[in-house]
């Protein structure tokens, strides 16, 4: 609602994936007249608010407004990226542009078909995915966007079971292990979507079945938006949104361009095209791992971790910013959230799987990982996690 009015009302919204006080420090710095709007009474985000007015009884329908029109030019939002690889960046969003990438988007999931579809979002709608795939997919489709954003396993599927069918779950891999892992009665959905880290086949597979469902991946970044999705249960290759092309350079590297993508842009991940249209993903360049030239990628560390039995949820990482040590090798570190195993079992069973140049030094247990409300793991909120986890006790 707040977006729509700032739309009407020719202001820009400003949509930080986070709302951390560091966060809302560098906002101000970028935007110094920025304020919140919050229906929150115990908002204590540091920023001057202007709260939502009351809502008030139902609207007859010969008393809305008429749609406005909104030009497409417009500057609508500046979106943020997570910061999960440094300080968050911003990107400006045009109304046109946001609209056409959401309109590809809504066609390769189905969902103009005629029919209301019911959105239920475990997402942040600030969040680039989330304010793509719940907020502007329910404007651009005049689907239901349920208000509830549940993050539980027993409440995404209460949220799920009382919203009118067809219903759409938009969600993350971190979110659907979870569902799969508590092992409670899942209610039928008629699409899920993911995004935010690739899924593996096998996870896929399990979530369709589970749901009886079909499950679509979205591929993308804050600063092109969706350009590319697969049913991964089926496939591992991406189809481009139409309009879009990717072109790889003489250093490798993929540039998106055309349709939605205002600018040639770098991707961050190393991508292999199949065909004009399809691609293959094999990780983010920067999670590249080079040891004793032997090549890995922390996506497939990640993936041989976390398919250890007894593994709740863990992660490679770089442990400083240089990716490198004292020595001049670069080193990697991971955090394990595993209650029923030790640092020597769990060692034994990553040294059958992956080579022992790429075994974690140090391997920390701990009792959750700071994921952020897309499950992703900013560097900075696990360097502070490994400095508190290294400190001597007092």
């Amino acid at each position: 609602m707040g977006f729509a009015a700032s739309l009407v009302r020719g202001k820009v919204s400003l949509l930080p994936s986070t709302h951390t006080p560091e966060v809302i420090r560098q906002l101000t710095v970028f935007a110094p007249d920025a304020f919140c709007l919050t229906d929150d009474p115990e908002c204590d985000i540091d920023l001057p608010r202007a709260c939502f007015p009351e809502v008030m009884g139902a609207v007859a329908a010969a008393d809305l407004p008429a749609v406005p029109a909104i030009d497409s030019e417009q500057l609508a939002a500046y979106v943020f990226t997570s910061g999960s690889t440094g300080t968050p960046l911003p990107y400006k969003k045009t109304w046109g542009r946001l609209l056409r990438c959401v309109h590809n988007g809504a066609s390769r999931l189905g969902l103009l078909d005629g029919r209301t579809h019911t959105i239920v979002g475990t997402v942040p709608p600030q969040h680039m995915y989330g304010f793509e795939s719940s907020v502007l997919l329910g404007l651009q489709t005049g689907s239901a966007l349920c208000a509830e954003r549940p993050f539980y396993p027993a409440d995404i599927c209460s949220v799920l079971a009382s919203a009118p069918r067809p219903r759409v779950l938009i969600s993350t891999p971190v979110h659907l292990r979870a569902l799969l892992a508590a092992a409670m009665p899942l209610p039928e959905t008629d699409l899920i979507v993911s995004a935010t880290a690739p899924l593996s086949h096998e996870l896929a597979r399990d979530v369709e079945t589970a749901f009886d469902t079909r499950l679509l991946e979205i591929y993308g970044s804050t600063e092109t938006g969706q350009i590319a999705t697969r049913r991964t249960a089926e496939t591992a290759e991406w189809q481009l949104w139409p309009g879009v092309t990717l072109t790889l350079r003489d250093d490798g590297q993929a540039w998106a361009q055309g349709g939605h993508v205002e600018q040639p842009t770098p991707m961050c991940d190393v991508l292999e095209l199949t065909e004009s249209d399809r691609f293959l993903l094999h990780g983010r360049m920067a999670d590249l791992v080079n040891i004793a030239g032997k090549r890995s990628s922390l996506a497939h560390l990640n993936h041989q971790l976390n398919s250890i039995a007894g593994v709740v949820d863990g992660t490679f990482f770089f442990p400083d910013e240089s990716h490198v040590s004292n020595t001049g090798v670069t080193r990697v570190a991971a955090f394990v959230v595993a209650p029923t195993l030790d640092v020597a079992t769990l060692t034994d069973e990553l040294r059958r799987r992956i080579d022992p140049v790429f075994l974690p030094r140090p391997l920390m247990f701990v009792d959750r990982l700071p994921r952020n409300g897309t499950g992703k793991l900013p560097q900075e909120a696990l360097r502070k996690l490994a400095a508190r986890h290294r400190r001597p006790p007092t």
